[in-house]
């Protein structure tokens, strides 16, 4: 039996996230899965520009589960997804939420597709505004500036008026695949590789 220390684990690890890091990559594939935070925008924009640059007319497919996190950061990713030629898909996985919901409306409606079991949720943009009282108010126009931005993306992706995304999200809207595909968030569900 083999006896492998902590820093042979460690290094066995490292090795091992770098081979799947690769491999993905080969693969013309995009794993997001933590929240959307800036260090995972500084990967996904880097992925996103190196296989475009490699191919610009060949397929990038994102596998995305995503609690969300930073609308900056997910704006950050959408802006990017639409600037780039690059055919992309994205496959719901799990949980994709806030801003995860958002950068997923930067792909063509037949081209975002969900798992089974995934599930799909929609808000207005939170914040923990702290300070002075006309910092605040500064923040509070702000976060409405960004709601307002946020509803018009869902709206135009899935067809829908504006007014209807914004008391939609007004509280935390939960959809199962089927009903994220009735109301135009994804295209297709999916369940086999053969149909991605």
């Amino acid at each position: 039996m083999i006896n492998f220390t902590e820093s042979s684990k460690e290094a066995f690890s490292k090795n091992f996230e770098h081979y799947l890091d690769h491999r993905l990559m080969e693969s013309r594939t995009i794993l997001i899965s933590e929240g959307v935070s800036s260090r995972l925008t500084k990967r996904v924009l880097a992925q996103l520009l190196v296989l475009e640059q490699e191919d610009p007319e060949g397929e990038i497919r994102i596998f995305l589960n995503s609690p969300g996190g930073s609308a900056d950061d997910g704006f950050a990713i959408y802006d990017t997804l639409k600037m780039i030629s690059a055919p992309v898909k994205v496959i719901c996985a799990g949980l994709v939420a806030s801003a995860a919901t958002i950068l997923m409306c930067a792909i063509p409606r037949e081209r975002r597709l969900s798992l089974p079991h995934s599930r799909i949720m929609m808000h207005q943009p939170s914040s923990g505004m702290m300070g002075a009282a006309a910092d605040i108010e500064i923040s509070a126009k702000e976060i409405l500036k960004l709601r307002r931005k946020a509803d018009e993306v869902i709206a135009q992706a899935t067809g829908k008026e504006v007014e209807q995304i914004a008391k939609d999200s007004n509280r935390d809207f939960w959809l199962s695949p089927q009903e994220a595909l009735d109301y135009g968030l994804i295209g297709r569900v999916v369940s086999s590789v053969s149909e991605i």
